[in-house]
């Protein structure tokens, strides 16, 4: 018996990559007419090499592109490098080489590395962030948001990364700690540079209902982070708890109708009043460091310890003459939310709980359950919805009833007015560091903050710098800070600090529409034709990060006269992580996967066999030793099988577990198509062939499931269910290799059709193999530019149908009869069931309801 052939995977990915590349196969312009369609993966760091991650997301857009290029449409599908960031000053310090240096030289290498993927990226697009050639627009950009009035500079509170020394947005620290280095991040004063993002959080959180091709999951963080609320400003008079006037503050709330279960204020940490009491306070300014060394952020809020400090002034109640709250200073009050102080309501609160239970202060509750339930509140606060109780004119009121009316004694008082809130902050872009876009201004000590003119764009950051010192080298450095003022030409300073990397990530998919213009950051016309981006791609953690700025940046870039768009992506797909496995040795250590092996049911370490501890699956990371090497899956088994396996076992936006027993079936996949397409089990027609005029019984079965077949997976592949689609197509790979000699003719007619067909619906998972197979059977021209197959109508209806029929409602068999087969049919059929027929004499039919095509229903 003859050896089974193997699929040549190395020979054939580099002859077509190399003629893809050649012929320019993926290259596009601007068409007028033409339907287009833009699909984008979110761009990488260029760290240095590609993960799994990085395979699974750019495998989902390389489906879409290819699937939708196949339809017809005129697809942009570009790629570049998110290329500024601290991670390539770091390397610079630890292996003494210029991050300029590093990310040009990585950025190659992960280049060769998505080339050999088989990726349908037009590289004539290939932008990356770092080149002057690029931020040399969006410096342009700042100047005109500052014209515009979106842009200013504040000394504020910030989240400080005492590891990186930089500053981070509240959606960079993650857990109280900073989402690169994994250090507490802790307060700090700083002059910064601010976006005016909360100028559009009503036009933000309005549009989000629009964007139906976005998951919900995304929708609902994005809402959530922006986060309206309908609440008050409310006026409290102060003094010393000895007597004395003391001022008055100002709260924000949106449970004013709590207000008779008030026990207390609290001041966030860096109010005005509370700066000002800790200057003779020793004991509240330690408190204030303390709390500054915690974080600005929600989250490291939400999980510290609940703690304050009793400034000695109290609060007079509006509606309950002799009755007084103590202020504190609190660590869970934000300053940037409200008015930076809060009211206490601790029986319906639960950090007002937490922290009354801590400083034994009064639980009293104003607000019964449904059932009228007022028992005392011990061991949790009650959130839910109610009446009001002990609450003097508000009692007896629902909750949105209570907040109306004491809202309209608020005003009448003159104590008070209705505000509307937002959770969402102006985003602080500066970052103090050098690896990033030079914000383009000068400080002059005569003419205050001047722009630079734009004929000086771009400011270049110097080549020639040292990473000895901590802190940012810009400022260490001897000359390039120090220039004249355009203005009065006096001697003056650049701004030292850089743009958050973020800036370059919230307009790069413009830059794709005309990636080579000089005198602008994009061309208005190709912009038209190309956006909004039709799907975008990349993972749930950017949700707020990255979505948001965008949404942003594109309206800000509207309102300044760039272009006529709002939202910039239409669909959205997120996709889950790879994971796998966890291994760690007897003392906790972890384990790569090389250094394990598996003996019968055991794992132990290859070297030693000692037992081995098997984690859950997590995230593949270097530091849990979890991950696989991409580049060592490709050369094993090439770029299709690692797409095919990251395509075909699980949902895209499910995580998806990378193991051998995957990779394998894949592999033997794919060389089974191989040889039913080399090797097939009867000798086919020539290309071309006319559709013989009769098929057999078998023949005519293949011919039909082929285009069912089609019309399957075109619908799979249009609702993202690539698994399914996968399935799909083996599933008519398997009715395929049943046709034999004995089905004739006929059946040779129709092996050519259906594996023509699964080479066709199989190419955009596996576009190599796909190539390789259509030559084989006898095309000359490029599959990457044949269109997608149709189904024809007639033959993916059934002739007959399997038809439910039930007695009374219960099942009892059912029969097989044409499409839609005539009511008397239908109804002689069913009751000649057996099993009917018996029911029949036991009880006289009363009627019989048949659905047509779906179920046929005897009542007796």
């Amino acid at each position: 018996m003859p050896a089974m052939s193997r699929y040549n995977f190395r020979k054939a990915e580099q002859k077509w990559q190399a003629i893809w590349a050649e012929r320019q196969t993926f290259a596009v312009k601007e068409v007028e007419g033409r339907k287009k369609y833009y699909v984008l993966e979110m761009f990488p760091y260029p760290s240095g090499r590609i993960h799994m991650g990085h395979v699974r997301n750019y495998t989902l857009g390389d489906v879409v592109a290819r699937f939708k290029r196949a339809q017809g449409y005129n697809v942009l599908h570009p790629m570049g490098w998110d290329a500024f960031g601290m991670p390539a000053e770091n390397a610079a310090i630890e292996n003494k080489t210029h991050p300029a240096e590093w990310t040009w030289k990585n950025i190659s290498h992960m280049r060769d590395q998505l080339k050999a993927m088989g990726l349908s990226y037009d590289w004539s697009r290939e932008v990356a962030s770092c080149s002057p050639d690029y931020y040399r627009h969006e410096q342009k950009m700042f100047l005109d948001f500052l014209k515009k009035g979106l842009v200013y500079r504040k000394e504020s509170w910030v989240n400080w990364d005492p590891v990186d020394q930089t500053v981070l947005a509240n959606e960079q620290v993650i857990d109280g700690c900073g989402w690169r280095s994994g250090a507490p991040v802790e307060r700090k004063k700083l002059s910064q540079w601010f976006l005016k993002i909360t100028a559009y959080a009503e036009e933000l959180i309005g549009a989000l209902e629009g964007l139906d091709r976005w998951p919900e999951r995304v929708r609902l963080m994005q809402e959530n982070w922006i986060g309206k609320s309908e609440g008050m400003r409310l006026r409290f008079p102060l003094k010393h708890a000895g007597g004395g006037a003391g001022g008055e503050v100002e709260v924000y709330t949106t449970r004013a109708d709590t207000i008779f279960g008030a026990a207390f204020l609290a001041l966030a940490p860096n109010h005005p009043l509370a700066g000002e009491l800790a200057r003779k306070d020793a004991e509240l300014d330690a408190f204030i460091q303390a709390c500054n060394r915690q974080g600005l952020s929600e989250e490291a809020i939400e999980t510290a310890e609940k703690k304050g400090h009793d400034t000695g002034l109290v609060a007079e109640h509006p509606f309950v003459k002799g009755r007084t709250l103590p202020v504190y200073v609190a660590n869970f009050v934000l300053m940037e939310y409200g008015s930076g102080a809060i009211f206490g309501c601790p029986a319906h609160d639960q950090r007002d709980f937490d922290f009354a239970r801590k400083y034994d202060l009064p639980i009293r509750r104003v607000v019964a359950g449904p059932d009228g339930d007022a028992s005392p509140i011990d061991t949790a606060p009650y959130t839910e919805d109610g009446t009001l109780i002990d609450s003097d004119f508000l009692d007896g009121l629902g909750v949105e009833e209570a907040k109306h009316k004491v809202a309209d004694a608020f005003e009448k008082a003159g104590l008070g007015k209705r505000e509307t809130a937002y959770r969402l902050r102006d985003w602080g872009v500066s970052r103090q560091r050098y690896w990033g876009c030079p914000i383009p201004v000068v400080h002059c000590g005569a003419c205050g903050i001047v722009p630079v003119p734009e004929k000086e764009l771009p400011v270049e950051l110097p080549e020639d710098v040292r990473f000895e010192k901590p802190g940012n080298p810009l400022d260490h450095h001897p000359t390039w800070k120090q220039v004249d003022c355009p203005t009065c030409k006096q001697p003056a300073q650049r701004e030292t600090d850089t743009f958050d990397t973020f800036f370059e990530s919230s307009w790069y998919f413009l830059r794709f529409c005309s990636p080579h213009l000089d005198q602008a950051a994009f061309d208005a016309k190709a912009t038209k034709y190309w956006m909004p981006v039709d799907q975008y791609i990349g993972g749930i953690e950017h949700a707020v990060l990255h979505l948001l700025y965008s949404r942003f940046f594109t309206r800000a870039l509207r309102d300044c006269g760039y272009l006529d768009l709002a939202e910039p992506f239409a669909g959205l797909l997120t996709q889950g992580m790879v994971t796998h496995e966890t291994y760690r040795d007897e003392k906790g250590g972890w384990l790569h996967l090389n250094e394990v092996q598996r003996k019968g049911n055991n794992v132990v370490t290859a070297a030693t066999d000692k037992p081995v501890t098997v984690g859950r699956l997590e995230k593949m990371s270097k530091s849990k030793k979890n991950t696989v090497d991409p580049e060592a899956i490709i050369q094993a088994y090439g770029a299709d099988t690692a797409r095919l396996f990251m395509l075909s076992d699980s949902p895209p936006d499910r995580d998806l577990e990378w193991t051998e027993a995957g990779i394998e079936g894949a592999w033997r996949y794919a060389n089974r198509l191989w040889r039913l397409v080399t090797e097939p089990p009867m000798a086919l027609p020539p290309a071309g062939t006319t559709q013989p005029a009769t098929l057999g019984e078998r023949a005519m079965a293949a011919h039909q499931a082929t285009h069912k077949a089609v019309a399957a997976v075109t619908q799979d592949l249009e609702r993202f269910h690539f698994n399914r689609a996968i399935a799909r197509i083996r599933e008519l790979t398997n009715t395929l290799a049943e046709l034999d000699g004995a089905d004739g003719a006929d059946g040779a007619w129709v092996l050519r059709e259906g594996l023509e067909t699964v080479t066709r619906l199989v190419h955009p998972m596996t576009p190599h193999l796909a190539e390789e197979l259509w030559e084989t059977l006898g095309h000359g021209t490029l599959l990457a530019d044949t269109p997608w197959p149709e189904a024809d109508p007639g033959l993916i209806v059934d002739a007959t149908l399997t038809i439910a029929v039930q007695v009374n409602g219960k099942l009892r068999g059912t029969v097989e009869l044409p499409r839609d087969a005539v009511q008397a049919d239908a109804e002689a059929a069913a009751l000649a069931l057996p099993a009917v027929a018996k029911l029949c004499k036991e009880k006289p039919v009363r009627r019989v309801v048949v659905v047509p095509n779906r179920v046929i229903n005897v009542v007796l």
